[in-house]
C-alpha cells in the first residue's frame, strides 16, 4: 500500500483539530521547567537536543547549565579547544554527540556568520544532525510545521492512533514522519511537537501510562480498545556482546599515574583511560610482559582491587581493575604519558574509568 494511501487511512475519522487543541492546551498548563525552554534560542535548543538523546532529563539539567554557562554562544563553542568540551561532556556518554555539535558549530560559525540556518536542508546537513534533531530545531526554535520523532513520539502516536508496525524499523519512522505531517499544528508547531515529547515523558510513558490523567484520552483509539499496554510494537536487539578486559593503574616512585589517549575515530575517541589489556589476548600470568612490550616499563607489584561492568549500546566492558606499582618515569608509547593526581582533573575520561579512581 502507497504512503498515502496508508496514511489517509490511519488518519480517516480522526478529529485533527481536536487533537491539536487539547495537546497544546495541555502542554502549555502543564508543562515542566526547564533550563533550555527559557526561550527559542535556536544554539540552545539544538545543545538541549544533543544531550536528551539517549539521556534522562534529570541527567542533563547539571551539564546542559554548565555547557551554556561555558560556551554561550555558537563562536564559544567553535573556538574551543575539544579536549575542553569533552571534559564538559565527561559523564554523558555517547561522545560522538560532543564533537559531532562542536564541528557543525563550526560550520555555522564559519558559513553562516554564527546563526543556526532554519532552510531544512541547510540545517540537514550539518554534522550530527539527523532527522529528529532537524525537525526538533525547525519546530521548536523556528516554528516550522516539521516532524521530530522520537521514541517518546512514535509510542504516543501509535496508541492514539493504534499503530502495529515495528517501531525498531526505519520505515515505521517514516510512516511516523508523515504521520506528523499530517496532524501537526500549522499554527504552534513548537507547542504541538514539545506537547507529543512531554505526554510521552509524563503521561504516555513505556509501562503502566497514566492513561487516567490523559489530556487526549478520548482521542486514543489503542486505550479504547484496551491495548495501551501492548503498544508499541518493538522488537528486541540483538543481545549485547561481552568484551572482557584488564585495566591496570599504573603508578610510578613519584606517585604520579599512567594515562593514554584513546585514538580519534571509534568508541570513545580522544578521550583519556588508564591502560586496557584484552583479557582474550593478554593472560593475568602475562601482563608484566605486555606492560613491558607495551610502555616499556617493569612491574613491581600489581594486585587485584575492583571488578568494573560497563554497558554500551551494543557491547558490555567486564573491566577486572589492578593497581600497578612500576619502576619507571616514561612510558613507549606516544600517546600515553604519568600525570600527578591533580593534573588527572583537566582530562576527561568516561565514566567506567572516572569509577576507577577512587582507587588512587
Amino acid at each position: 500500500m502507497k504512503n498515502v494511501e496508508r496514511i489517509n487511512e490511519i488518519v480517516k475519522g480522526f478529529d485533527e483539530q481536536s487533537f491539536q487543541n487539547d495537546l497544546i492546551e495541555w502542554f502549555k498548563a502543564e508543562q515542566r521547567t526547564l533550563p533550555w525552554r527559557e526561550n527559542q534560542d535556536p544554539y540552545r535548543v539544538w545543545v538541549s537536543e544533543i544531550m536528551l538523546q539517549q539521556t534522562k532529563v534529570d541527567t542533563v539539567i547539571p551539564y546542559f547549565n554548565n555547557f551554556m554557562e561555558r560556551f554561550p554562544t555558537p563562536e564559544a563553542l567553535a573556538e574551543a579547544d575539544e579536549q575542553e568540551v569533552l571534559k564538559a561532556w565527561e559523564g554523558l556518554g555517547y561522545y560522538s554527540r560532543a564533537r559531532n555539535l562542536q564541528n557543525a558549530i563550526r560550520e555555522v560559525v564559519a558559513s553562516y556568520d554564527g546563526h543556526v540556518p532554519d532552510e531544512p536542508e541547510e540545517l540537514g546537513a550539518l554534522k550530527g544532525i539527523g532527522p529528529y534533531t532537524k525537525g526538533a530545531i525547525l519546530s521548536i526554535a523556528f516554528d516550522q510545521p516539521e516532524p521530530a520523532v522520537d521514541g517518546n513520539v512514535m509510542r504516543v502516536l501509535a496508541r492514539v492512533l493504534n499503530i502495529h508496525d515495528d517501531i525498531a524499523k526505519q520505515s515505521t519512522r517514516k510512516l511516523f514522519e508523515l504521520l506528523i505531517r499530517e496532524t501537526i499544528s500549522k499554527e504552534d508547531p513548537s507547542s504541538f511537537n514539545q506537547g507529543l515529547m512531554e505526554l510521552g515523558a509524563l503521561v504516555c510513558t513505556p509501562k503502566s501510562p497514566t492513561c487516567m490523567l490523559c489530556p487526549v484520552q478520548k482521542h486514543c483509539r489503542a486505550y479504547h480498545e484496551g491495548l495501551e499496554q501492548e503498544l508499541p510494537v518493538k522488537k528486541k536487539k540483538k543481545k549485547q556482546k561481552k568484551i572482557p578486559y584488564y585495566a591496570l593503574i599504573v603508578k610510578n616512585e613519584e606517585g604520579e599515574v599512567l594515562i593514554q589517549q584513546r585514538p580519534a575515530d571509534g568508541l570513545l575517541a580522544n578521550l583519556w583511560e588508564f591502560p586496557m589489556a584484552p583479557a582474550t589476548e593478554v593472560g593475568e600470568q602475562d601482563l608484566s610482559e605486555w606492560l613491558r612490550t607495551t610502555y616499556g616499563l617493569e612491574i613491581r607489584k600489581m594486585r587485584h582491587v575492583d571488578r568494573i561492568k560497563h554497558v554500551f549500546s551494543h557491547i558490555i566492558w567486564e573491566i577486572e581493575v589492578l593497581t600497578v606499582e612500576t619502576e619507571g618515569r616514561e612510558a613507549a608509547l606516544p600517546n600515553a604519558k604519568f600525570v600527578t593526581y591533580k593534573e588527572l582533573s583537566v582530562y576527561p575520561f568516561p565514566v567506567s574509568h572516572q569509577k576507577m579512581l577512587k582507587h588512587l
